[in-house]
C-alpha cells in the first residue's frame, strides 16, 4: 500500500474519530522539522533585498503576508506562545518580567532558571519526547527548565556570544547522528536583528547589518543540509516573535508625571507597563492612572480589551499601561540615566499593529510552493507543528484549520 493513501485513510479517520491516537511518527514525518525563530523580524524586512536565502526560501515554499504575535508583543512570551500554542495569559510568561504571590520573594526575569515559572504549560518538544520522537534546542526561552524533570535530549544554554554559524554548525552536528540518534525536531534561535532593532531603530543600518548575517547563517544551513542529503526531506519553519517601532526620547510619556511613584509598585516600564497601587493608595493610583493620559492609555486587569486574551492570569499586574505606537514609558530618572542615550528601537504594542508583525515562511516537502498566505496568529504554529510531527497536541488556543492550507494535499 502506498504511502499517501495509508496517510489519506489516517486523516479520514481522524476527522471522524477526533479523540484517535495518532499514527506512528514515521507516517506522516519524511524528515526532520526545525523550527527557526529571527528575533525582531519584521515581515516587511524580507523585501528590502538583504536575505537572498530567505527570499529563496520564501519563493519555494510559503510566505505569510504578517504573523500577528500574541498581546504583549514581546520576546519570552511570544516565543512560549509558540511552542506551547497558548496566549500568554495562559501559559503563564505574561512578561519579559514579572512576578507571582505563589512564588514569593523572586521576579522572572529572561535569565530566571526556577521551573515553577514556566509550569503552567508543556512546551513542545516535551511534548514530542513523550510521544516518542528526539528534539534537540539550539537555544529557544524555556528550554533549558526542565518539565517533570525532562529537558530536550540535546541542548545548549544560553549564551549570546555563540555566533549565528556556530549556532548553525551545533544543529548540523545533530542532524549527522546517525538515524536512531538523529534528533526528529530542532529548535534554531537567533537574535541579532532584535539587538539592532532596539539599538539604532529598523530604518537602521545596523538592523541592515544584521539582516544580512542571519540570512547568511540561514544559506549556511540549507547547505549543509543539502551536503548530507537532508534538504529535501526537511521542513523548515521559519518565524519571528514580534515586529519593531522607532522610538526617540521625544516620544517618551513619564510615569511620575502621572502618579506619585512611592504610590506604586513597578513590575514593568518601557512598553507596555505592569504595576501595582501599594496598599491603601488604591483607589488614588487608579484616579490617577485608568483611561487614557495623551498617548498612553490604563486598564484593571479585568478591563483589558478582549481581543488581547491578556489579564486573566495571576501574574499579570493590577493595572497595564499601553503607549501608542513609537512612545516608550519610563520615569524621570531612568531617561536621565541613560546620559543622552536612548532605546531607538521597541516593541510590545497593541498585536494588531502591522509593525509589530512577525516572519512566517515554511518550507519543504510538506508545504506548497510559492505561496502567499493571509495574515494569521501566532498561536496557530504550534497545531501546524504538531501535525508536521504527527503528534498528539496539548491543549490550546489554536487553529489548525487556519493554516492547513499551506500544506500540501497529502499532508
Amino acid at each position: 500500500m502506498c504511502r499517501h493513501f495509508r496517510i489519506a485513510c489516517w486523516l479520514l479517520a481522524f476527522s471522524l474519530v477526533g479523540c484517535a491516537s495518532p499514527p506512528p511518527a514515521n507516517t506522516v514525518k519524511t524528515g526532520p522539522l526545525i523550527l527557526i525563530s529571527i528575533d525582531g523580524f519584521r515581515p516587511d524586512y524580507l523585501d528590502r533585498g538583504l536575505t537572498p536565502n530567505l527570499a529563496a526560501l520564501a519563493a519555494s515554499g510559503v510566505r505569510a503576508q504578517s504573523m500577528r504575535p500574541s498581546f504583549p508583543a514581546i520576546t519570552f512570551p511570544n516565543h512560549y506562545t509558540l511552542v506551547t500554542g497558548l496566549y500568554p495569559d495562559h501559559h503563564g510568561i505574561v512578561n519579559n518580567t514579572m512576578e507571582d504571590p505563589a512564588i514569593p520573594g523572586q521576579k522572572f526575569t529572561m535569565a530566571s532558571q526556577d521551573p515553577r515559572w514556566w509550569a503552567m504549560a508543556t512546551p513542545i518538544w516535551i511534548t514530542a519526547q513523550r510521544r516518542g520522537l528526539r528534539a534537540a534546542t539550539m537555544f529557544w526561552p524555556g528550554s533549558e527548565i526542565p518539565h517533570d524533570g525532562m529537558l530536550p535530549e540535546q541542548f545548549v544554554p544560553y549564551d549570546k556570544t555563540i555566533t549565528p554559524d556556530a549556532r548553525v554548525d551545533k544543529v548540523l552536528g545533530w542532524l549527522a547522528l546517525p538515524q536512531a540518534e538523529r534528533p526528529g525536531f530542532v529548535t534554531l534561535y537567533f537574535d541579532q536583528v532584535d539587538g539592532a532593532g532596539h539599538a539604532g531603530g529598523p530604518d537602521s543600518d545596523g538592523v541592515d547589518a544584521a539582516l544580512g548575517l542571519v540570512d547568511r547563517a540561514i544559506g549556511r544551513l540549507v547547505a549543509g543540509l543539502r551536503q548530507r542529503q537532508l534538504f529535501e526531506q526537511t521542513n523548515l519553519v521559519i518565524v519571528a516573535d514580534h515586529g519593531m517601532e522607532n522610538t526617540a526620547r521625544d516620544r517618551t510619556v513619564y510615569l511620575d508625571d502621572l502618579v506619585d511613584i512611592e504610590t506604586i509598585h513597578v513590575e514593568a516600564t518601557g512598553v507596555p507597563v505592569g504595576l501595582h497601587p501599594e496598599p491603601g493608595h488604591e483607589k488614588a493610583v487608579e484616579r490617577a492612572l485608568l483611561g487614557r493620559h495623551g498617548h498612553l492609555e490604563c486598564w484593571r486587569k479585568d478591563q483589558i480589551p478582549a481581543r488581547f486574551h491578556y489579564g486573566t492570569n495571576r501574574r499579570v499586574p493590577a493595572i497595564i499601561c499601553l503607549p501608542d505606537l513609537g512612545w516608550s514609558v519610563w520615569t524621570h530618572d531612568f531617561v536621565a540615566s541613560l546620559k543622552g542615550k536612548f532605546v531607538l528601537g521597541m516593541h510590545g504594542y497593541d498585536n494588531a499593529e502591522p509593525d509589530m508583525g512577525a516572519l512566517f515562511i515554511a518550507e519543504g516537502p510538506a508545504f506548497r510552493q510559492n505561496e502567499v498566505h493571509a495574515a494569521f496568529d501566532n498561536v496557530d504554529v504550534y497545531p501546524l507543528l504538531a501535525h508536521l510531527m504527527a503528534i498528539e497536541p496539548e491543549a490550546n488556543d489554536g487553529q489548525f484549520r487556519d493554516v492547513s492550507d499551506m500544506l500540501k494535499p497529502d499532508y
